[in-house]
């Protein structure tokens, strides 16, 4: 069962692009917007080299990463093909305009790194 954090209004993520979320452990999560409205949360590191993927470029369900041009799906945190490797993902709520992740998540997963 999911417990929900809001994080922020769904205006408050730039259309195709994102906002940075603070935990107090690990790395930080990000939190992006596409055209259409849909929101989606990873890992802000590339499973590559670790780039910021919250300065990447967002297009449909994919975002850019802005080291080196690697494609990771918003829905999944994987690499397009022939790139290999993953980021977390986090589970997103959004409900009345308000974007929310799931606060064991964002407690627990990837917190090492």
């Amino acid at each position: 069962m999911h417990e929900w954090k809001v994080i922020c209004k769904i205006d408050d993520i730039p259309p195709l692009g994102a906002r940075r979320i603070k935990r107090d452990k690990g790395v930080e999560v990000a939190v992006f917007r596409n055209a259409e409205d849909k929101v989606f949360a990873l890992l802000d590191q590339c499973p590559h080299k670790r780039g910021p993927l919250s300065q990447g470029l967002v297009f449909g369900e994919t975002v850019v990463c802005p080291l080196h041009n690697w494609q990771i799906g918003l829905a999944d945190g994987c690499a397009s093909a022939p790139d290999e490797g993953c980021t977390p993902r986090f589970s997103v709520r959004v409900e009345n305009d308000e974007v929310a992740l799931d606060l064991h998540e964002l407690k627990t997963l990837a917190v090492d790194g």
